[in-house]
């Protein structure tokens, strides 16, 4: 996914965990200004201009209808669409006046925050606009206005949330091919990479010092290899805040999603040795499988499990709440209630219980009838880490956070970075195939080398048979034009040089893993704070910059999305009283439940009000939503943002919760 993607607001569509209500369903409104055009639907991914020839792509099933100036592509689903519009105006908030009446006649939604957009790919420094949404209309509202060739391009998303979390690999095709007329992305394909010498490893190192400080991460480490040899690895600032203990190339983080691909190289080995395919049906290697419909399941084969592309939707929101009590079987018997939202390879979607299935299943094949988690330790530990050298990697926590490890942090409400209660990542431990991996730099640089090595380890010994290995980075599903999803691992070419890579977000820990297959480069990065996923994506992008003197964008993008983060948590607190408002609090019940997210109990400690969910508690504040509903959201460090919507059902009091595509209703309970 282009860097371009990233700022225009793209993961968005990853991360809605609130709202609720049905999303609304209605018809666009008739457009103002010209002659309407009848919409065309698209048989293929289509290039488009605008009529003052700045380019896009609109996707493949979506709609695409010009008004003028106004260009509307729409999702197949009514009432969710990205527009495109050039005008001339003073500057961009005249802008984007100027382009939201074309759209949306009578556009009145209250401004929530508006925050620069570094210059890239053309266009030069923008501003991205935010609105504020009720959390029963369940949309992502926002736009972005960029100047290039004295005038401005706005680019308005007005999509329910469900639908741009769906549809998000095809947004952002029209996002990461959005370019002024005339434009050509700075490519680095037919170059040769530089040696990393002392100076260039010395400007990664100092983007890395730059990055820590702008996102005030307490904690990085981050290791670099080339031509089969580690060219550097280190660490940088502290283990815990307020601590002496120094991060170092042997610390150990929370990997979180990066152990996906060590997942995927696990089953490379099962396929290596022939105790299955990657095209066998999962229920036949593992006859326990189940989806939501004998259908569903007998479609599925094993590359299916861990291609995020089978249409199976995020569904985190049990695992994260309801973690105490469960275990591998349990987190496996409720994929038995999941059915895709879109048919398999039609549209990248990311679920974590789907590549916990893809582990577990893969050790029921090394060790059959052992107990799911047990049998995946000990597959991970005798297939992957032990013939690696991987001596300091583990999904045991207990073994993990002793000694040389690394602790969580993220912003409070206000802003202060604080330490995040570390219990609350053991919610990985029932699904950890999906992402519950500690391991360091020293560690991953094994694995990236023997990737590098296409399957060959540095003293020459082959590792694994290189077709199985290459076979985890074809393409199963494209996201956005750039980008395509293998089998735990992205393939990035928006520089024209392929980078294959993962990334990993757990509370305050955000991790990547890469390599550069052309050239003979790698790079692992660690980190134990949000907004750590700022450095760790544009990590990538100073790699290549530095390889091959690439123009300087990555330290622009860090303090342009750094300085956005901390104003969106600004304008978050703006809106929540805290302590909670007394007449909402007053109106709680005392106890609620929901069959899939568990028990939330409500408990007054002092002038706070604190909901309890069991596997972790926050305080909550009130917000009045300026529709005559309330909310509670939560605050605690790395636990904010999770927001109830306060409501009544059949005579009894409700907190409903919502993530992008589900809702739960926690009814109260005597």
């Amino acid at each position: 996914m282009s860097s371009f993607a990233v700022r225009l607001g793209f993961p968005a569509a990853f991360v809605a965990l609130a709202s609720c209500t049905a999303p609304v369903r209605d018809a666009p409104p008739a457009l103002d200004g010209g002659v309407s055009l009848a919409p065309s639907t698209l048989t293929a991914d289509t290039p488009g201009a605008t009529n003052r020839g700045n380019t896009f792509i609109a996707p493949r099933g979506w709609t695409l209808r010009r008004t003028g100036d106004l260009i509307v592509v729409e999702a197949p689903e009514a009432g969710s669409r990205i527009a495109i519009v050039d005008v001339q105006a003073a500057d961009a908030q005249a802008a984007v006046d100027k382009a939201w009446p074309l759209l949306v006649p009578g556009f009145a939604r209250r401004l929530r925050l508006q925050t620069p957009v570094n210059p890239s790919d053309g266009w030069g420094e923008g501003r991205r606009f935010s609105y504020l949404v009720p959390p029963n209309e369940h949309r992502s509202v926002w736009a972005i206005a960029l100047p290039a060739h004295s005038g401005w391009t706005v680019v308005m998303t007005d999509m329910a949330i469900d639908i741009a979390n769906k549809r998000a690999g095809q947004s952002a095709l029209i996002y990461s091919r959005l370019l002024p007329k005339g434009y050509v992305r700075e490519t680095f394909s037919g170059k040769r990479a530089h040696p990393l010498t002392p100076d260039r490893i010395a400007e990664i190192t100092a983007y890395v010092e730059r990055a820590m400080k702008a996102t005030q991460v307490p904690g990085a480490a981050f290791g670099l290899i080339q031509d089969g040899k580690v060219a550097y690895a280190t660490g940088l600032g502290v283990r815990e805040l307020g601590k002496p203990e120094k991060v170092d190339a042997d610390t150990r983080f929370l990997i979180a999603s990066n152990t996906k691909p060590m997942v995927t190289l696990m089953l490379a080995r099962l396929v290596e040795q022939g105790k299955l395919t990657w095209d066998t049906r999962a229920m036949d290697a593992w006859p326990a499988f189940r989806l939501g419909s004998p259908e569903t399941t007998s479609k599925v084969r094993v590359r299916h499990l861990i291609c995020a592309c089978t249409g199976m939707p995020r569904r985190d929101l049990e695992w994260i709440f309801e973690y105490d009590k469960s275990s591998p079987a349990a987190a496996m018997q409720s994929l038995a209630t999941m059915q895709p939202t879109s048919d398999f390879g039609d549209l990248y979607q990311y679920s974590n219980p789907m590549a916990a299935a893809a582990g577990y299943l893969g050790g029921q094949v090394a060790f059959p009838g052992v107990e799911l988690g047990a049998g995946y330790d000990r597959a991970m530990q005798t297939l992957v880490f032990d013939p690696l050298g991987m001596r300091d990697t583990t999904h045991d926590f207990d073994v993990a956070e002793r000694g040389n490890a690394a602790w969580p942090h993220a912003p409070d409400v206000d802003g202060r970075i604080q330490l995040v209660d570390p219990k609350t990542n053991r919610s990985m431990i029932p699904i950890r195939p999906a992402g519950g991996a500690w391991s360091t730099v020293n560690d991953l640089l094994k694995l990236v080398a023997m990737e590098l090595g296409e399957g060959t380890l540095p003293n020459g010994r082959r590792y694994i048979a290189r077709e199985p290995l290459l076979n985890r980075r074809e393409p199963q599903v494209r996201i956005g034009a750039d980008s395509t999803y293998g089998m735990g691992l992205w393939i990035d070419t928006t520089y024209g040089t392929p980078v294959d890579q993962h990334g990993g977000f757990m509370w305050g820990f955000h991790s990547d893993v890469m390599w550069l297959p052309e050239h003979g480069v790698g790079a692992v990065i660690l980190t134990n704070g949000n907004p750590g996923w700022i450095i760790r994506r544009q990590f990538a992008r100073k790699l290549q910059e530095v390889l091959f003197d690439g123009k300087p964008q990555a330290d622009g993008e860090v303090a342009a999305q750094a300085k956005a983060y901390y104003a969106f948590l600004q304008s978050a607190r703006r809106l929540i009283e805290l302590p909670a408002a007394s007449a909402p609090v007053s109106e709680l019940a005392p106890r609620y439940a929901n069959s899939s997210v568990g028990e939330l109990r409500v408990l007054r400690e002092g002038g706070r009000t604190v909901f309890d969910v069991g596997e972790w508690r926050s305080e909550v504040g009130s917000r009045n939503n300026g529709d005559g509903t309330t909310s509670f959201v939560t605050v605690a460090p790395g636990l904010n943002g999770f927001e109830f919507l306060v409501g009544h059902k059949d005579g009894k009091r409700v907190l409903e919760l919502r993530d992008a595509q589900h809702r739960y209703e926690l009814i109260e309970q005597p």
